[in-house]
């Protein structure tokens, strides 16, 4: 199933604060990053390379992270890294998505 469950505009919405915290943790390559989707969401979200990718490049031309391919184990790959400004966004979006949550959180108490 994967993210069909949800709507493209919800997982489209949610992407980049994906993609920021996972990057904050340590670099990573696209594939990994699918897989710790994945992990995180418990299945729930099947990102495929035509959604992260893109993704991948429009936070680098906004210069939140930056990449360089590396070779390991025999197979080169390029690695992402988060820099400065990509901390300071992701601390920026984390208030703005934990204010929206409680207020959600609040609107759903009493319905």
């Amino acid at each position: 199933m994967g993210q069909q469950r949800y709507p493209k505009e919800l997982v489209a919405a949610s992407a980049t604060q994906l993609v920021l915290s996972i990057l904050a943790h340590s670099e990573s390559y696209g594939y990994a990053i699918l897989q710790e989707v994945k992990r995180l969401s418990d299945g729930e979200l099947e990102w495929t390379d035509g959604m992260l990718y893109p993704v991948l490049h429009r936070l680098e031309q906004k210069g939140l992270i930056r990449s360089a391919w590396q070779t390991a184990s025999g197979r080169r790959r390029k690695y992402y890294t988060l820099n400065r400004e990509g901390k300071r966004a992701l601390s920026q979006l984390r208030e703005q998505w934990l204010a929206i949550g409680r207020a959600l959180d609040a609107a759903w108490e009493g319905a």
